[in-house]
């Protein structure tokens, strides 16, 4: 079994107008846990304001399923996880005594997940929701999008290149207030414009 990742990769914020905030993270195995005010560099990917332990569960794609893995107490719809489990759509997460996840997948063509607070819990920065990304990240009005942006017109999609970051849409986005036909590549802290909204992205320190 493969060990679940030390040192985190960078996430980064999603901010939606009039949508919500969202908390993105990339690769292989995403560890949750609380925040530690004592390191600059939290031991966890989502540090979640709770009654928890610094890596508290580690969950790993493997191929198109998901993993969890608990390194403290942890249940699966109301049953305690002692040993590795398989995740499924819709299933329910208590981390500890208190802290409520929900997974969710989506889009079944793409191996982004997300989780949603079941508790009044949050991450610290705040955010509504916590967004694994995989191949896309797609925002839109459908209901099997990954942020769903009531209001909007059409999708717009996050997608990683070996290099870059990227944004597309069928029709024209704006990047940092530049018209890109076919979509073109996000920086740290872009603004973004395209299917009839508005969205950012924002680095932070930990």
């Amino acid at each position: 079994m493969n060990v679940c990742p030390t040192q985190p990769s960078e996430p980064f914020l999603l901010w939606v107008e009039a949508v919500g905030g969202y908390w993105v993270c990339r690769g292989d195995a995403i560890v949750f846990g609380r925040p530690d005010p004592e390191n600059e560099n939290s031991p966890s990917h989502v540090p979640i304001l709770g009654d928890l332990a610094r890596r508290h569960v580690c969950i790993r794609r493997d191929g198109e399923s998901y993993l969890i893995e608990p390194l403290h107490e942890v249940s699966v719809d109301g049953r305690a996880v002692r040993d590795a489990d398989w995740l499924r759509d819709g299933s329910r997460i208590q981390l500890g005594r208190s802290v409520g996840l929900q997974f969710r997948r989506p889009n079944a063509l793409s191996g982004t997940v997300r989780f949603d607070f079941l508790s009044r819990h949050c991450t610290q920065p705040r955010t509504d929701a916590v967004v694994w990304m995989s191949d896309t990240c797609i925002l839109g009005p459908r209901s099997d999008s990954h942020v769903v942006c009531p209001d909007w017109t059409d999708d717009v999609i996050l997608y990683q290149t070996e290099a870059s970051l990227c944004c597309r849409s069928r029709g024209e986005v704006k990047i940092d207030g530049v018209a890109h036909a076919k979509g073109g590549v996000v920086t740290p802290n872009s603004r973004m414009e395209g299917g009839g909204g508005v969205f950012r992205l924002e680095t932070f320190s930990r």
